[in-house]
């Protein structure tokens, strides 16, 4: 009886997976006689489909419960971003106190400005893309968003990119791999990596300097590696797990708030991310955060 009542929008874990991640039914599909829910995860990029009698509805007390663990390491991750941006106001501050003449520091110090680098996030997702968008504003990120579904975004990205004018570009949504796969390089076996190439290899055309424009792209098991030598600065997923949804403005918030003169850390980008070296990756990359001086007086 309890199958017979589910309805888009409930919240559902699968039975056979040992409830392993929180769902939400988004369509439901008769196929051959049997009925078939399409799910999207609530926090992780995934999009799966299971039999209606694997799943079991639950609600928002279990969510609650389950999501703990996550969130906790969601306010981890925007922890550390918080202690980059004070890392920077020290420097800030530092990079004045060569002046000898104390009084003069003092000035100086209130005229120091800086400004992280602009974001496009293309997502394919419109949930995930406003959760997102939240987040860069929490992080005082510069962040322009558009959802755009993954086989149509790499015909758009460069109409955006010219009317933007982004330093970053992020190209995510859902992908999956095959369960069957053992050929974890053949683009066949998955379900979005290629459109995400396509993109990334039109953002190449236009600009093919990896400082001048960092791309991020991928969302849970894509082709970590085809991404890469597609032109991609960071990417997921190399050990082709499922990535969290704020993976991707982790990743920028790093890139965007390191010096222009300097080559952001590859493995503290990944240690901000939520899901870690198992999820994402990527290239050297020079950051885009530029100081300046003196601060305007009516801004």
């Amino acid at each position: 009886m309890l199958f017979r009542s589910m309805k888009i929008g409930d919240i559902v874990v699968r039975k056979s997976y040992d409830k392993d991640i929180i769902f939400k039914v988004i369509d439901i599909k008769e196929v051959r006689g049997k009925t078939y829910c399409i799910l999207k995860g609530l926090s992780i990029r995934i999009i799966a489909d299971s039999p209606r009698d694997d799943l079991e509805v639950v609600d928002y007390g279990y969510v609650e419960e389950k999501e703990k663990i996550l969130n906790s390491r969601v306010n981890e991750a925007m922890k550390k971003a918080k202690g980059i941006q004070r890392k920077i106001g020290m420097r800030e501050q530092i990079n004045c106190r060569s002046n000898k003449n104390q009084k003069s520091q003092a000035v100086n110090n209130d005229m120091f400005f800086g400004r992280p680098g602009k974001i496009l996030h293309i997502d394919g997702d419109e949930e995930y893309l406003e959760t997102c968008l939240k987040v860069y504003k929490q992080l005082s990120l510069d962040a322009v968003g558009k959802a755009i579904a993954e086989k149509e975004q790499w015909t758009k990205v460069i109409d955006l990119v010219k009317e933007v004018k982004p330093d970053i570009v992020v190209l995510t949504g859902h992908d999956s791999v095959l369960k069957s796969t053992d050929d974890y390089l053949d683009l066949e076996n998955y379900r979005n990596t290629k459109y995400y190439i396509e993109a990334v290899k039109a953002l190449r055309d236009y600009n093919s300097s990896y400082d001048e424009l960092v791309i991020f792209a991928g969302a849970c098991q894509s082709c970590y590696e085809c991404l890469l030598d597609a032109g991609a600065n960071f990417a997921s997923s190399p050990s082709r797990v499922l990535i969290h949804c704020l993976d991707p403005v982790f990743v920028c918030e790093k890139i965007a708030y390191t010096k222009i003169d300097e080559v952001v850390s590859i493995t503290d980008v990944v240690e901000g991310t939520i899901t870690g070296i198992k999820g994402i990756g990527g290239l050297q990359t020079r950051g885009k955060y530029r100081e300046g001086y003196p601060k305007s007086n009516y801004i």
